[in-house]
């Protein structure tokens, strides 16, 4: 029986729990780079990176290398168990990349929302606080506590009942949808005054530029007001870099532009190359906070995903991977700047280096059903994206840094063609 698309989604409709979603009715049968070939051997063009996964690409020759090698040697020891010298020199590697004048640590896990809660955790533990303040629209992860810091019900928390307690909403400061820096702020002083004391309060939690709330990013100015205000009542800055970390924003972390260092930083996703890891860097008498066994997991920090995220470093310092993310950046932005002039629906065209946005809308509201058909039309021509945003009207574009640029042409034509067809289309129904 011939492998389709089709017969496999039957069988994941059969075998896989509901909950597991899948953006795509495509099976993936292999991929290079930026290209992605599916079971009936159709090639698509992929801008959405495994959700910013691959910012080196998919099997980048040297990742690949370095995770087959280190498979010759051994695959799992447990790093609290038998250690290795993998893991510490990812640790030293992170205490050099993440920003801050001051000593580090770093603990290495295995997904994004561990690193979340580990952070959580620590901060915590260093400052005797249980109170954690976190953003509208913000995305912290899908586990019990890091749902609770996750700002945005449906689909992640719907129907789970309420999350863990503790947690407090700011509002994240978009001028866009009419919150301002001083809004955002005084959001803050608002839960200062009707929910918790400073006291009570260990960590301030946030993305740099949210993920899946839409691609806004924080000021600069913002985030030292923030940092300021942590200053003074002794909480915990924790930078959630884990979709804005390895040099996707054309940093090789975000708040290296935000004139300001958190006192903890996650990072995950694109760390490995696509390799599962994850981790904390921090300030390293708040990491130390947490006594021996109090931080860790069985496959935390794994053989083969530490030989992936050293190759990771090694590829960004020896092919200038954050200039070319500032490069990429400015190229798709300009192009999507000459098709916001021809479609009214384009509102805003944003992003930090390669980290961009196009946000939908139509009289002056959300327009996910636009957004929802370009990223169909784009799919049955050949180019993967993803969409993202509180209303769901956000298409994102993450593709890997290493993409040649005639590659990247070939998917913003591919993107002109589907505007062209769907919000044309849509305009002849009215």
């Amino acid at each position: 029986m011939t492998t389709t698309n089709d017969s496999l989604m039957a069988r994941r409709q059969a075998a896989v729990a509901g909950g597991v979603g899948q953006i795509h009715p495509i099976f993936t049968a292999r991929a290079e780079n930026a290209t992605v070939w599916d079971v009936e051997g159709r090639e698509f063009i992929d801008f959405a990176g495994g959700i910013a996964v691959l910012n080196t690409g998919h099997l980048h020759p040297k990742v690949k290398a370095a995770v087959a090698a280190q498979l010759d040697n051994f695959s799992h020891t447990c790093f609290m168990v038998l250690g290795y010298e993998s893991y510490i020199q990812v640790c030293e590697k992170l205490n050099q990349l993440v920003p801050g004048d001051f000593a580090k640590k770093t603990a290495l896990f295995t997904s994004g929302s561990e690193a979340v809660e580990n952070a959580v955790k620590v901060a915590r533990a260093y400052t005797k606080r249980a109170g954690v303040i976190a953003f509208t629209s913000g995305y912290h992860g899908r586990t019990i506590a890091a749902l609770a810091l996750t700002g945005k019900v449906a689909p992640y928390s719907k129907g789970m009942g309420l999350m863990s307690a503790n947690v407090f909403r700011a509002e994240f400061p978009c001028e866009m949808h009419g919150v301002s820096d001083d809004d955002a702020m005084a959001s803050i002083e608002r839960i200062f005054k009707n929910d918790a004391e400073p006291s009570d309060i260990a960590a301030i939690i946030l993305e740099p530029v949210q993920g899946e709330g839409g691609f806004y990013a924080a000021s600069p100015a913002f985030m030292q007001r923030l940092r300021a205000l942590c200053d003074r009542e002794g909480i915990m800055l924790i930078a959630d870099e884990v979709q804005t970390g390895a040099g996707r924003t054309g940093t090789f972390f975000a708040m290296e532009q935000m004139g300001v260092s958190a006192d903890i930083t996650t990072f995950a996703k694109s760390i490995a190359g696509g390799f599962p890891l994850s981790g904390i860097t921090g300030r390293a008498q708040v990491m130390d906070a947490v006594g021996p066994g109090g931080l860790g997991g069985t496959y935390g920090g794994s053989p083969l995903a530490c030989a992936a995220a050293l190759a990771v470093i090694e590829v960004f310092e020896e092919e200038k991977l954050l200039d070319r993310a500032n490069t990429i950046g400015d190229r798709i932005k300009s192009a999507l700047n000459v098709m916001q002039v021809e479609h009214a629906q384009i509102a805003d065209v944003r992003g930090l280096g390669a980290m961009i946005a196009i946000e939908l809308m139509e009289d002056g509201k959300p327009a996910p059903h636009y957004c929802a058909q370009v990223l169909a039309d784009a799919r049955d021509r050949g180019l993967i994206l993803l969409s993202c945003g509180t209303y769901g009207n956000v298409l994102r574009i993450l593709v890997p840094l290493t993409a040649p640029d005639a590659q990247i042409d070939a998917g913003l034509g591919i993107l002109k063609a589907s505007f062209d067809a769907v919000l044309k289309a849509n305009i002849a129904l009215i």
